[in-house]
């Protein structure tokens, strides 16, 4: 069975606001668009509905725009969170643009604006389910079950505020009513950058004391496991020890890492890169969203597919990720040595490239990409222009080919949206060994070292890129766990953090959005001429962090401190 991610009582439980604070009206009517508070507190059918429901709900940018649809991460959106980085950018726009180009402000986030309240919002409904659980009538065995998964689910959402803003308000386990004292200052104090971690870690460690290891019996596939909760945990202690954050160290990451591998019950799917993201369930995915039938999500091909196919070219592949693919020798394409051919861009990649970004000549959907000029059928002269790339790109990752991409309503978007998978948890252990011990040195209680981590995701089946031999420096090693985490998790949500963690987002950012410009001459060979997709971007030493919403300042009375330089 999977978690079911749309059924009426679930869409009205998401319709919930304010349910345990609201008072007594003078007629009494029970309003027939929400489930009574008395029904969650008293039926555990309801109330487990309630809870499960706290994985789902709306996009990142809801309707309303003041976050009062929660949802549970982002997953796929129109604009993806690539397009906040050098990955790629949202042909249409979308507010994406100005974070692009340094203009974001407290007042002007875009989607991203919604992310400090949605998060506070599901902090508390944690926090009321938490408050009524003990109350309720089933066994001891499953109330821990949902304790443990209610506490992952709050400690996700103290993820999410903590990379994005820094310092976060730990409310711990209250549930504040419209009768409490709002301007009280203890409300808005902002704990340190490591007090959040380690609360949050604190969180996890006790959630996976309680979750079980699988999705099994009434446990539905895409409810926290105890791997979700130590995968997050690997994720958290990994920024922490990271020089933006500077709040850990790295053997904890490394120790953080190892238990996720220790479980046994993970490793590299066999499938093929690219069918690793349209298959539930693979031995690789540690926790993931699923989609059923009837509940598709944004319908990903039409929304990133070519123009000469209908498409709407959303995500679309910057120059600047294209560059550093390596060549299938393993050896970057600057080096004079690596067999790069600038007439033949594309050929002789790392095999993930392909399993990426559709470019010129890729094969799709019985056809090829056309992205050429004069006349290719998915450039500027292709049958539209406002949805032609500007990149000279398309995505390809997460693309179904089986999927129509004209009138895809109500059958298409089924693909899984992964938040943790196994090879993340490799990036991270080898991130962290090399950072504490070296490339080379098998930590205690583990069997590998940074280097061979690293190498398990390179000999991953159809990817089998080189192996990274032994002996290199420790920086050569960084160098070497950087550009796995760029091509192996791109368009994962995972490069807007990182270069941000590392702090080089003041070299990456500032970079020209590039693109490319096909020009396909007579005799039917190709001049590649380099051009600048987007310009203006800009990254300032503020940026690192999001401002938080001048509406939350002032909600709180001006006594929520702001991030600095906003």
């Amino acid at each position: 069975m999977k978690l079911q991610y749309k059924t009426p009582l679930y869409l009205m439980i998401c319709g919930m606001m304010g349910f345990t604070a609201c008072k007594k009206s003078l007629l009494d009517v029970q309003p027939t668009d929400r489930i009574a508070t008395s029904a969650i507190e008293s039926d555990t059918a309801v109330f487990e509905a309630y809870v499960t429901n706290r994985y789902i709900g709306a996009k990142l940018q809801d309707k309303e725009g003041d976050g009062s649809n929660p949802g549970f991460g982002r997953g796929f959106e129109y604009s993806m969170w690539s397009s906040l980085t050098d990955e790629s950018i949202y042909n249409n726009d979308d507010a994406t643009w100005l974070i692009q180009r340094g203009q974001l402000a407290p007042e002007n986030l875009g989607g991203a604006g919604v992310l400090w309240g949605r998060s506070y919002r599901s902090i508390r409904e944690c926090n009321y389910a938490l408050s009524i659980l003990p109350k309720l009538t089933m066994s001891a065995g499953h109330k821990t079950r949902i304790e443990g998964e209610l506490k992952f689910i709050r400690a996700f959402r103290y993820q999410d505020l903590i990379r994005n803003y820094g310092k976060v308000v730990l409310i711990g386990d209250k549930v504040s009513q419209l009768t409490d004292n709002l301007q009280d200052p203890s409300l808005f104090k902002r704990a340190s950058i490591k007090e959040g971690i380690d609360y949050a870690v604190a969180q996890l460690d006790d959630a996976a004391s309680k979750l079980p290891l699988n999705n099994d019996g009434s446990w539905l596939l895409g409810r926290a496991t105890k791997g979700a909760a130590l995968a997050l945990k690997s994720r958290l202690t990994l920024y922490a020890a990271s020089p933006l954050y500077a709040a850990g160290d790295w053997t904890a990451a490394v120790t953080a890492a190892q238990a996720v591998i220790s479980l046994n019950k993970y490793g590299i799917y066999a499938g093929g890169y690219g069918n690793l993201f349209l298959t539930n369930e693979t031995n690789e995915t540690i926790f993931e969203r699923l989609y059923t039938k009837n509940a598709n999500h944004t319908h990903l091909e039409i929304a990133n597919g070519p123009n000469g196919y209908g498409g709407w070219a959303g995500n679309t592949p910057l120059q600047n990720l294209v560059d550093d693919y390596e060549m299938d020798n393993g050896k970057a394409i600057t080096d004079p040595t690596s067999g790069y051919d600038a007439t033949k861009p594309y050929e002789h990649r790392d095999p993930r490239f392909a399993a990426t970004v559709l470019y010129n000549g890729s094969l799709y959907r019985g056809q090829t990409v056309d992205s050429y000029i004069p006349g290719g059928k998915d450039s500027k002269d292709g049958p539209d222009n406002w949805n032609t790339t500007k990149t000279g790109y398309y995505l390809k990752k997460y693309m179904n080919d089986a999927y129509p991409l004209q009138n895809p309503w109500g059958n298409a978007g089924f693909q899984p949206w992964i938040y943790f998978r196994y090879a993340e948890i490799l990036l991270n252990f080898a991130e962290a060994a090399n950072e504490a011990y070296g490339p080379d040195v098998v930590p205690s209680g583990s069997s590998l070292s940074a280097r061979t981590a690293i190498n398990l995701i390179r000999s991953r089946p159809g990817v089998n890129m080189p192996p990274l031999a032994a002996g290199m420096s420790k920086t050569d090693m960084t160098t070497a766990v950087r550009y796995e985490r760029r091509v192996e998790l791109a368009f994962e949500e995972h490069r807007f953090y990182d270069v941000r963690r590392w702090k080089i987002a003041e070299v990456t950012e500032n970079k020209p959005a590039g693109g490319v410009i096909i020009t396909k001459n007579a005799n039917g060979t190709f001049i590649y001429t380099p051009k600048v997709a987007l310009d203006g971007r800009l990254f300032k030493p503020q940026h690192y962090w999001l401002p938080i919403p001048r509406s939350e300042i002032l909600a709180s009375g001006k006594l929520l401190e702001q991030n600095p330089f906003y």
